[in-house]
């Protein structure tokens, strides 16, 4: 049975998706703006950024994600879908007037709505490039200690917030590092 609130529908309970989803979200890092937009002369977050950001996160907390395209006049966007295993969803529709209605036109909107539909759905906001042109970068050796001396859940929060912005937070060793001092803490 589905629950509709505004365009957001829902399944008749969500007490297992929630609390996964807010376990994704506290190991989600900020997508990384590596594009480039020539005409406004920005970088932005791409669609292969904001996936691969959740993928990382949900694989190991029972969650997936679908879109499904979906039009109407003159618009096209996506119906985003995040599942958990257990059967519960949340969904919305994110739609956009098309600045043509041709198949590019709609296939460009459809992209947009995809990126930022996704976006907004799992809370991932794009990495403040600003700011981290102004900051050092931190050495792989540097983030394993910052891991290796947390004695508490706390400094763990803290030091993986401080590694989750460099290159290397996705690198498999950091993230079994921090995953294994995690269980340390919650083992206790």
């Amino acid at each position: 049975m589905r629950k509709e609130i505004n365009n957001m529908e829902k399944s008749e309970t969500i007490s297992k998706l929630a609390p996964a989803l807010c376990k994704a979200q506290s190991q989600m890092v900020g997508a990384k703006k590596i594009a480039v937009n020539p005409f406004f002369k920005s970088k932005y977050a791409n669609l292969e950024e904001v996936i691969q950001v959740v993928k990382d996160a949900f694989s190991g907390n029972g969650l997936s994600f679908v879109q499904f395209p979906i039009s109407g006049e003159g618009t096209a966007g996506v119906e985003t879908i995040i599942m958990h295993d257990s059967g519960e969803f949340i969904s919305n529709k994110f739609l956009l007037k098309c600045a043509k209605v041709d198949p590019q036109g709609m296939g460009s909107a459809i992209t947009y709505a995809r990126r930022y539909g996704l976006q907004s759905a799992c809370g991932i906001p794009s990495e403040d490039d600003d700011g981290n042109a102004a900051s050092v970068p931190m050495s792989k050796a540097e983030a394993v200690k910052l891991l290796t001396d947390a004695t508490d859940e706390a400094t763990l929060r803290s030091a993986w917030k401080q590694i989750s912005t460099e290159h290397f937070a996705r690198d498999a060793d950091i993230k079994d590092l921090a995953k294994t001092k995690s269980s340390e803490f919650t083992t206790k």
